[in-house]
C-alpha cells in the first residue's frame, strides 16, 4: 500500500559545495555522491567547457589518476564508482559491461492517472536515443526496467509518486524515458515533459551499486554493497509506512 510523507523542504546546500562528498575509498576504488548539474566525466570540448566535472574534481582532490567506470546524466544524483589503477579499472568494465552490477535508483514524479499500481512494474521496449531525447524504434536496442511505486508523497507543489526504479539494462535516459513514457515524468525533467521546479537537476538519484555477483571484488577489497542517502532524506522527506 501507498505511504504518505510530510512536506518537502529543499536543502540545497547539502549538494553544492565544490568538494565532493566520498562514500567510499580503498587503494583500488573510490565512489563518491555526484551532485546536480555536474558531468561524470569531460565532455568531447575538452577545457573548453567550463561545466563542473566530476571526474575532474576528484582527480585534483585526491591528487591522483582516475578511470571512469559508468556515468550518470549531468542532471542525476547518487553514486558514482572510480578506479583508481589499471586493474581494478578492467575487473570494472567486465563487471558494468556483463551486467553484473545491480543498480537501484529513486525518483519522483508526477501521480498520473492511477496511483494504484502493481507492486512491481516490468517495462520493456527496444529504444534509442536521438540527438535530444530517448524513443521506441525497431533499430533500438532492448531494455528492461523494474520499477515499484514506494509512496505517495506530498511536496510544496502538490502531490507526486516516488519510486524505486531497477534498470537491467543501461540504456540512455532509460530510466527518464520509461517513466515519462508511462505517464509519471520525473519532477524537474522538462525535457521529458515536466513542467515542475526542481531545486537540482531532476528528482532521479542512483542509491545503491549492488557489487554481490561481480567475481574479484572482495579481492579488490569492494562491499557486497555501496550505498548512499536515499533521495526523500537528501531533500528532507520523511516516508511513513
Amino acid at each position: 500500500m501507498l505511504g504518505t510523507v510530510c512536506l518537502a523542504r529543499f536543502e540545497q546546500s547539502r549538494v553544492t559545495a565544490l568538494t565532493l562528498s566520498i562514500t567510499f575509498e580503498n587503494e583500488h576504488f573510490v565512489a563518491v555522491d555526484k551532485p546536480p548539474g555536474w558531468l561524470s566525466v569531460p565532455s568531447r570540448l575538452g577545457d573548453a567547457d567550463e561545466r563542473h566535472c566530476v571526474g575532474r574534481a576528484l582527480e585534483a582532490q585526491l591528487k591522483a589518476r582516475l578511470w571512469p567506470v559508468h556515468r550518470l546524466d549531468q542532471e542525476v544524483t547518487g553514486l558514482l564508482l572510480f578506479a583508481k589503477d589499471a586493474p581494478a579499472h578492467k575487473a570494472a568494465n567486465h563487471w558494468f559491461e556483463g551486467r553484473m552490477v545491480h543498480k537501484t535508483y529513486e525518483a519522483i514524479t508526477a501521480v498520473g492517472e492511477s496511483i494504484h499500481l502493481e507492486a512491481t512494474l516490468r517495462w520493456d521496449c527496444v529504444m534509442m536515443r536521438g540527438k535530444k531525447r530517448a524513443f521506441i524504434s525497431p533499430h533500438g536496442k532492448p531494455s528492461l526496467t523494474i520499477a515499484t511505486p514506494k509512496a505517495l508523497i506530498t511536496m510544496e507543489d502538490g502531490p507526486a509518486l516516488l519510486w524505486q526504479l531497477s534498470p537491467h539494462t543501461g540504456r540512455p535516459h532509460q530510466l527518464r524515458f520509461d517513466l515519462a513514457r508511462h505517464g509519471y515524468p520525473i519532477v524537474g525533467d522538462k525535457l521529458y515533459g515536466s513542467e515542475r521546479p526542481y531545486w537540482g537537476g531532476i528528482a532521479l538519484r542512483c542509491v545503491r551499486l549492488d557489487l554481490s555477483g561481480c567475481p574479484r571484488a572482495l579481492d579488490f577489497g569492494l562491499p557486497k554493497t555501496l550505498a548512499t542517502t536515499s533521495l526523500p532524506k537528501l531533500i528532507g522527506l520523511e516516508v511513513e509506512s
